[in-house]
């Protein structure tokens, strides 16, 4: 019900002849994705039932909207409960859109303008040691080899296929860093296994080249051989195949693979309420230990900006200390 109406919400804004132009902007010269129109859309709406009403029909009178109704709006999500980084991107949308308005001449002023986000918590992120991250990666192997071994049956090809493909995901993730969605996106034209290497699309449709490990090259050229047994025919050009596949042939999904990992984390003995995201800021943080500059991860990340980044020397550093807390005499 809920749901029904926040996009009945979003319907009436995106009928707004200055919500339409905004879209159209995102759309054809921001090239924006998806997931960034549809955050746009919800947190437009929002403010403008917000404002006038639920009631309310567009067009919606933007000018009239000043800064005081901006601050309540924000500080109605804050008093709802809402995590600063909610907030925070309520404000980033609505500042941008009005940046827009004013640009295009809908309004004189942005009322969002110089509002400050709420202070987030600096959360350093769940980190793997070295040998947990191997005990997750080596997790679908150990399943296929107690599984081989009760003898009773043959293993079915799906399953034999799934655990393969699940092992050479988790290698890429902590092979390259990637986050699971941009994995979970690639196409066997992306992989260049000459070359060892993958090229992923991240956050804004950015491209960026990724180096493939020794154990993840084995990984993806044993997984890629075996989905060629499985499906000869293909389903259309090599180069635009998935790499990875569920099991009727189509493009395995981010939050499929989610959900499978629960079985490898169990497998592993680690904490079920990792994601794989965890294998992506372990892959950072054993980088800056062993050495690596931090502009270099910077860039196999992805990260826009170096203070994203920044928050993995926070780890090392908290590491070091606990290391030293535990090991001194004198601490």
């Amino acid at each position: 019900m809920a749901e029904n109406h926040t996009r009945k919400r979003e319907g009436r804004a995106g009928a707004d002849p200055a919500v339409a132009h905004f879209v159209r902007y995102l759309t054809h010269e921001r090239n924006a994705s998806r997931h960034t129109l549809e955050a746009y859309a919800l947190d437009i709406a929002q403010f403008a039932a917000f404002t006038w009403g639920d009631a309310a029909r567009p067009p919606f009178a933007w000018a009239g909207a000043d800064r005081f109704a901006a601050r309540r709006f924000l500080v109605e999500f804050q008093k709802a409960g809402m995590e600063p980084s909610t907030t925070g991107r309520k404000l980033a949308s609505l500042r941008s859109f009005y940046r827009f308005l004013e640009r295009e001449d809908y309004v004189e002023q942005n009322p969002f303008a110089g509002l400050r986000a709420p202070r987030r918590p600096r959360r350093l992120p769940g980190i793997l040691t070295k040998e947990e991250a191997v005990r997750l990666i080596e997790a679908p192997e150990r399943i296929a080899r107690r599984e081989a071994a009760r003898g009773d049956r043959p293993p079915e090809t799906g399953r034999e296929y799934a655990l393969l493909r699940d092992r050479a995901i988790l290698e890429t993730l902590y092979s390259t860093g990637a986050r699971v969605a941009e994995i979970a996106a690639l196409r066997e034209g992306d992989v260049d296994l000459l070359a060892s290497v993958v090229k992923v699309r991240g956050k804004g449709k950015k491209e960026r080249i990724c180096p493939l490990g020794a154990p993840a090259f084995r990984a993806l050229r044993e997984v890629l051989r075996k989905a060629d047994e499985i499906w000869p025919a293909g389903g259309g050009r090599r180069e635009a195949r998935p790499v990875f596949r569920n099991l009727r042939g189509g493009a395995i999904t981010a939050r499929s693979f989610e959900r499978g990992m629960k079985a490898y984390l169990a497998e592993a003995g680690l904490d079920a309420g990792l994601s794989p995201h965890a294998l992506r800021h372990s892959f950072a943080t054993h980088m800056l230990d062993a050495g690596a500059d931090l502009r270099s991860v910077q860039e196999l990340l992805g990260h826009a900006s170096l203070s994203t980044t920044q928050i993995y020397t926070h780890v090392t550093v908290e590491r070091l200390k606990r290391v030293y807390e535990e090991a001194h005499p004198r601490a």
